[in-house]
């Protein structure tokens, strides 16, 4: 008897320290990390956005570009009669040569650049305004995995515990040996799931070192702090468009382009205005020795100006392409208004749906699946009900909590989209 009983509690003990060593990895350093942080550090750090904004650098340089006045031509020369025996003698001469433009082409020029410069500027707050959005979703991705993975870690453990449980049963024959293989079969099953939702959750840790540019390793990763509990604001639709329409920088970058297309429209004319040519030169003789006809050396001082035959500007080629680019530009401004418009307007709509959906959870939804598992593990646990009604409602249950977090987190996520959609920030966890 003593002898059955020692096997007995090795049995138990092996299989306990099977179960035990079946754990997952989560030996890695967990560097805290604050959400205004975090995007305080992406403003600052990212290196997309870093080089978006030498676009700004680049424009202003464009600037600086277009105040160049045309650059004179100096030239000189020597000359010599070829006539050493007759003594005809040599001379040199120099010249400066210079364009004058005319029809304000140079100021045409730097307005142009410089409403290119305000486009970029635009271009460069709706990076940010994008960069912002999508980091604060990687954030919220992050969290949310963290949900995913406690989620799978709890039902493991829980049907690790019945597994245990099952084996200790078996061995004193109050079940049979296929009820104890099954619960053992589906723990390996969902020890598997939390090894999947595990690199899921670390996968998105390390996404986040890339959008503030910090190297990544294996046994440092960010943990980032915060949950779903303040995503719920009440918005009036009208308002929200009004408000994106006056603040997108988008749109700002396509009322800029309309007048991108009149500054080069303004040149494109300019451009068909003649310039003169503006020259001056001094040319020096020296002094002729030859007896036949003795000359002596002189200067000439000369002047003028060359006027340009532009038979080129029967073709008006540029004219026209800076008449269709305004036209376009136009239109383009129209369709953004439509486009923010119908974004908002979906956002809001999918913001909307999700919070009904929450408030459905809020319900007791979840409580009730709880009460509904511990139940039946009970009743399994006595004898009275099968370990195939405790898997449904395992199942059952973790697809409740795993619809939960799925919900809080598309709340958050069509908040982020929404208020990306309306130009307005008040993000916070």
């Amino acid at each position: 008897m003593q002898l059955k009983r020692f096997l007995l509690t090795i049995a138990l003990l092996t299989a306990y320290a099977q179960f035990s060593a079946a754990q997952t990895d989560t030996a890695f350093v967990r560097v805290p990390l604050r959400y205004t942080d975090f995007l305080a550090q992406v403003g600052q750090q990212n290196l997309l956005f870093a080089a978006e904004k030498f676009n700004i650098s680049i424009a202003e340089a464009g600037i600086e570009s277009a105040k160049i006045f045309p650059d004179p031509e100096l030239t000189f020369g020597w000359f010599d009669n070829g006539q050493r025996r007759m003594q005809m003698g040599f001379g040199f001469e120099t010249a400066l040569g210079w364009t004058l433009e005319l029809g304000g082409k140079r100021k045409a020029r730097i307005a142009l650049v410089q409403s290119e410069s305000e486009l970029v500027r635009y271009m460069v707050q709706d990076f940010y305004r994008h960069l912002r959005a999508d980091a604060t979703l990687s954030f919220l991705s992050a969290i949310h995995n963290r949900f995913q993975y406690r989620v799978r870690l709890a039902s493991y453990q829980s049907m690790r515990q019945i597994a245990f449980s099952d084996s200790i049963r078996y061995r004193l024959g109050a079940i049979t040996e296929m009820d104890a293989r099954q619960s053992q079969l589906e723990a390996g099953i969902m020890l598997n799931d939390v090894f999947q939702t595990q690199a899921d959750w670390k996968s998105s840790l390390a996404a986040l070192h890339l959008l503030i540019a910090k190297p990544v390793s294996a046994d440092t990763l960010l943990l980032p702090e915060g949950d779903f509990s303040r995503f719920e604001r009440n918005f009036n639709l009208n308002e929200l468009i009004i408000t994106a329409q006056n603040n997108r920088a988008d749109l700002m970058a396509a009322l800029q382009q309309k007048d991108v297309g009149e500054k080069m429209l303004r040149l494109a004319k300019a451009n068909r205005i003649i310039d003169l040519g503006l020259a001056a030169g001094i040319n020096h003789t020296s002094y002729v020795t030859n007896v036949i006809a003795p000359t002596p050396s002189f200067t000439v001082v000369s002047g003028g100006i060359s006027v340009p035959l532009r038979f080129s500007n029967k073709f008006a080629g540029e004219l026209k392409a800076a008449k269709a680019a305004q036209a376009q530009a136009d239109l383009l401004y129209e369709q953004a208004e439509l486009q923010i418009a119908n974004e908002v307007t979906q956002a809001y709509f999918r913001y909307e749906a999700v919070k009904k959906q929450v408030r459905q959870f809020n319900t007791g939804l979840l409580a009730e699946a709880q009460a509904v598992l511990n139940g039946k593990i009970y009743s399994y646990q006595r004898g009275e009900t099968n370990l195939l009604e405790v898997l449904n409602a395992q199942r059952t249950y973790n697809e409740v909590q795993q619809n939960y977090y799925n919900t809080l987190f598309q709340l958050a996520a069509t908040l982020v989209e929404l208020e990306r959609a309306a130009a307005i920030w008040d993000i916070d966890l």
